[in-house]
């Protein structure tokens, strides 16, 4: 496997994404990006109240981040999105953009191949329990602890042949970056 360009450090709402993100890519040397910070107006507002979002919200969204992702990595830049990311579809979007949603694939290799990221999928996973605790914990966020039901609910966990490790969120946080630093070796 070549090295990936892009890490995605994936899980539900209160599952350290943005934290661990964040010191392991300033660890890394590579840029952050969190996908929360790029979610358009309208699913803030609906997160706010607390209405899950559908694919129809998250979709454009999506798209977009993979753009991002894409620009970054095809001028030498590593990156770390910190993204909830919670269905292998969105993951495929991160990786194919909206090719992914559509579930097409290029088989046979031709000129038109589709503008691909390699990514490494890093899925903090955790109980209900123990991830609601950490929301009632946290303030300023725009999600509600009441939605995090539907997130759990939604999570389809990465599997073959995704590339991807799977780490509990009842490490440390630096045990969570070495798990993780120690796989891109």
């Amino acid at each position: 496997m070549a090295a990936p360009a892009a890490l995605l450090i994936m899980g539900v709402s209160g599952s350290g994404k943005s934290t661990v993100g964040a010191l392991l890519a300033s660890e890394l040397g590579w840029k952050f990006y969190d996908a929360d910070d790029y979610h358009p107006e309208e699913n803030r507002i609906k997160m706010g109240k607390g209405i899950p979002l559908t694919d129809q919200d998250r979709i454009p969204w999506l798209c977009n981040l993979h753009e991002i992702l894409l620009r970054d990595v095809a001028s030498g830049q590593h990156v770390v999105l910190a993204c909830s990311a919670l269905k292998k579809v969105y993951r495929d979007i991160l990786i194919q953009g909206k090719d992914g949603a559509l579930g097409k694939h290029d088989e046979q290799g031709k000129e038109g191949k589709l503008a691909q990221v390699t990514l490494l999928v890093v899925h903090l996973s955790g109980s209900f329990e123990v991830i609601s605790e950490r929301l009632l914990r946290r303030k300023g966020h725009f999600m509600p602890p009441e939605l995090l039901q539907s997130q759990f609910d939604t999570l389809e966990p990465p599997s073959a042949p995704e590339k991807f490790i799977q780490i509990s969120v009842d490490k440390t946080l630096s045990e969570i970056i070495a798990i993780i630093v120690k796989a891109l070796k």
